[in-house]
């Protein structure tokens, strides 16, 4: 078993992956060390966490320059896209946890039954204990460190495992933290799958985990053998609606950046469209538009955009350029795009017309710059077509017609859903972020998250003179009248 870490060399500068051996034994050293400092952390009060997450807040914004280094030595994700789908959603999410810990952990009173009179009834915030967070690749960065916030709101220690396809931001994140953090506290395992079973062997007292939903299935199973409880943020096929009377325009725009943003490699992207029959041609107009307007650039000069990142590697590359061959194969059209590049993992924006509905790519989540347009007839032919999928992390309404996205929010179920946009519901913490069966179970963000890393616990406080006590056996006549009475008039 072996964790990797990266050293720059003297003579080229350029970053070096090492590698280490560790046994399990490791990591049930860290696992008992970070048992025996949760008990200690349950003890901690609001000011500790905050200051806690105000030295994560201060290591974010010291490492920017190395977080937006690491992620374009990745997959060549540009400056500016680190700042804003990265860094800025970060410290958002921790901001929040500052502002508002101090509320989260208060008891929250609740009423008390009748039947229980004179008592007193709270609910108590404690953390779940020491937590295990799974961290994804296509945002690895923000996806690591804002459950990371949460759950050092919730008063937790946690052992971290980022992703092996983007070594340079796992080493960054392992080296920023143990910068903040001792181990006992917060670890960071790297390296490839063998970590990450061996750490499911653990008997953790949560795992979160963001990822595929395949992989999600293999976490739920490993958790279940601890009867561990756990976060899935998983994925899905995220559809787009634009109805009849939708500004095209308006819509174009707004698919197009949440499509290609990251080259397609967000759980939240729009991942289909279902269209008007009519409407195609207009759209795919403004849709090229849009895009060429976004990369400053035709399709055969994409490659040079600073602002259009690479698929993460070979083996996904692979993946997704087979879906638009499958897709072509089985009668889709390239309206648009089209140029693969197999040396550095490039996939152009594309969309693809007259694509059926029993092409791979409207099988798999497509994680990447690929969009399936599908065309319906009726309202109720599109969300047919949704409802015969699984679940979605995300689903996407474009209408002028309040009633029409009332039809279709009560006609389907997504995780979360956006109307006349896209993407943005991530950006409020207010509203929980998750998804539904197969895109997830469970959720996070703002108060969503610390309730996620956090034991609501009941507590009832009775008086000295229990009303209770009438209902003591022997069961007499007497008790069995107080039941009859209680039931009638009180319960």
């Amino acid at each position: 078993m072996t964790q990797a870490t990266l050293s720059q060399t003297s003579n080229s500068g350029k970053a070096v992956i090492q590698t280490k051996s560790f046994t399990p034994s490791d990591i049930d050293r860290i696992f008992q060390a970070q048992k025996k400092k949760a008990l200690e952390l349950r003890l901690s009060n609001f000011k500790t966490r905050i200051l806690k997450l105000k030295k994560l807040k201060n290591a974010v914004l010291k490492y920017q320059k190395e977080i937006q280094t690491a992620l374009h030595s990745d997959f060549r994700k540009s400056a500016g896209e680190v700042d804003i789908t990265e860094i800025l959603p970060t410290i958002a999410e921790i901001n929040d946890a500052i502002r508002h810990v101090k509320h989260w952990m208060r008891p929250k009173n609740v009423m008390t039954p009748p039947t229980l009179l004179g008592a007193s009834s709270r609910i108590v915030y404690e953390p779940k204990g020491v937590c295990l967070i799974i961290a994804p690749w296509n945002y690895p960065f923000h996806l690591a460190i804002a459950p990371l916030a949460a759950a050092i709101a919730a008063g937790n220690t946690i052992m971290m495992k980022p992703s092996e396809f983007t070594p340079h931001t796992a080493d960054v994140i392992k080296a920023m933290l143990s910068e903040v953090f001792a181990e006992d506290e917060v670890a960071v395992f790297e390296g490839d799958v063998s970590v990450a079973t061996a750490l499911l062997e653990v008997p953790f007292d949560h795992i979160f985990f963001t990822g595929s939903t395949p992989v999600g299935k293999i976490v739920m199973t490993a958790a279940a053998k601890n009867l561990t409880s756990v976060t899935l943020e998983l994925g899905g096929k995220s559809p787009s609606i634009v109805a009849e009377d939708a500004d095209l325009k308006v819509a174009a725009e707004r698919i197009m950046w949440g499509k290609f943003l990251n080259a397609g490699q967000t759980c939240v992207a729009p991942d289909y469209l279902l269209i008007p029959e009519s409407k195609v041609e207009e759209f795919v107009k403004y849709a090229k538009e849009t895009t060429e307007s976004f990369f400053k650039s035709k399709p055969e000069n994409f490659t040079a955009s600073p602002d259009f990142c690479r698929i993460v590697n070979a083996k996904n590359f692979g993946r997704v350029s087979s879906y638009m061959e499958d897709a072509v194969k089985k009668g889709a059209k390239i309206a648009y795009g089209g140029e693969v590049r197999s040396s550095d993992n490039f996939i152009s924006p594309t969309i693809l017309t007259n694509v059926t509905l029993d092409a791979r790519i409207m099988e798999d989540e497509i994680f990447g710059p690929l969009l399936p347009i599908i065309t319906y007839k009726t309202l109720d032919e599109a969300i047919h077509i949704i409802n015969e999928r699984p679940k979605p992390l995300a689903l996407y309404i474009f209408t002028k017609k309040r009633s029409t996205s009332r039809y279709v929010l009560k006609r389907t179920s997504s995780g979360g859903a956006v109307i006349n946009d896209v993407i943005l519901h991530l950006v409020n913490s207010n509203l929980p972020f998750g998804g539904v069966n197969h895109s997830g179970h469970g959720s996070y963000h703002g108060l969503f998250g610390f309730k996620t890393f956090s034991h609501e616990r009941s507590v009832l406080q009775t008086p000295k003179a229990s009303i209770a006590k009438l209902m003591y056996p022997p069961y007499s006549g007497f008790v069995r009248l107080m039941v009859k009475l209680t039931t009638k008039f009180f319960v």
